[in-house]
């Protein structure tokens, strides 16, 4: 369930509401491309800008979507412990299948507080957790060493490494059997090489079946296929950050026609006219424009 290509789902939105109706197509979508796991209401699920109920309903709609046909990852981490504990628990009763939990951030805890947020949630709410380090957008690092040590408890199962650190993620697999997953698209083989077993995927919401064919190809130890899936999706995974996700990507996804509106909440702004030539250029020599 936690390996293979993992999509960090967008969430579309219209008229500054939450578009449940696109977000149902794209579950249908995912399901049908072949989709290892649906992950909502992450970085590129835009989190900080969606209220607790609108989170929630998010979470709701896709799970009864997909009604048992793609596991779904509900993202519910939070700064504050007592709402990532109410936000898990109510994704365990609607019936995801396991949590995505980011590292606190503004607060900046110490290792200590980091082991003591993540025990706290996955001894309280009783479902699979995987952890997801990103210090670009949190402020502070999960060591390996308090990764291992999280890896004891029976829920949390896995982590995606967001550091970009070769380094890391092989002291992690140093140090414990837990299951690595790439946060980064472009490392996402070198991550597998090491032993990783998938990629939570922004690139995913626009090409999931050339993304699968990479994290297929690696999990069956065919490095020369994955070799030329990653030759081939470079370029586009780097379009995808030519500005903060999930800007790049709501754009590529409505020139695409997968999105009617790349809508996003401020803060986020649309793409800057050069940013923009950028994205376009790297869609069109992918084929999709």
């Amino acid at each position: 369930m936690f390996q293979g290509t993992l999509v960090a789902l967008v969430t579309p939105f219209t008229g500054g509401q939450v578009d449940y109706a696109a977000i149902e197509r794209l579950v249908d979508w995912h399901v049908d491309q072949g989709t290892d796991a649906l992950v909502p209401v992450g970085t590129t699920g835009e989190s900080p800008t969606v209220d607790v109920t609108e989170h929630e309903k998010i979470i709701e709609t896709i799970v009864k979507r997909a009604d048992g046909r793609i596991p779904v990852v509900a993202g519910t981490g939070g700064n504050a412990t007592a709402e990532a504990v109410e936000l898990t628990t109510f994704a365990k009763a609607v019936g995801a299948d396991a949590s995505l939990q980011v590292c606190p951030y503004y607060n900046k805890p110490t290792q200590e507080g980091l082991y003591q947020h993540f025990a706290t949630i996955a001894e309280t709410c009783d479902l699979p957790l995987i952890l997801y380090n990103i210090p670009s957008r949190t402020g502070i690092s999960i060591t390996p060493e308090t990764v291992a040590r999280l890896a004891e408890l029976e829920q949390v199962v896995a982590i995606k490494e967001a550091t970009g650190s070769m380094d890391q993620a092989s002291r992690i697999l140093s140090l414990c059997d837990l299951t690595v997953l790439s946060g980064d698209d472009s490392l996402t083989l070198p991550l597998m090489a090491i032993g990783g077993k998938g990629v939570v995927s922004v690139v995913a919401n626009l090409v999931p079946g050339d993304v699968k064919t990479l994290t297929d190809a690696m999990l069956a130890g065919d490095v020369a296929t994955a070799r030329q899936a990653h030759r081939k999706l470079f370029p586009l995974c780097q379009a995808m950050f030519v500005e903060t996700n999930p800007i790049p990507i709501k754009t590529a996804m409505k020139w695409a026609g997968l999105l009617e509106s790349d809508e996003k909440r401020l803060p986020l702004a649309d793409l800057s006219p050069a940013a923009a030539d950028t994205l376009r250029r790297a869609l069109t020599d992918y084929g999709l424009l």
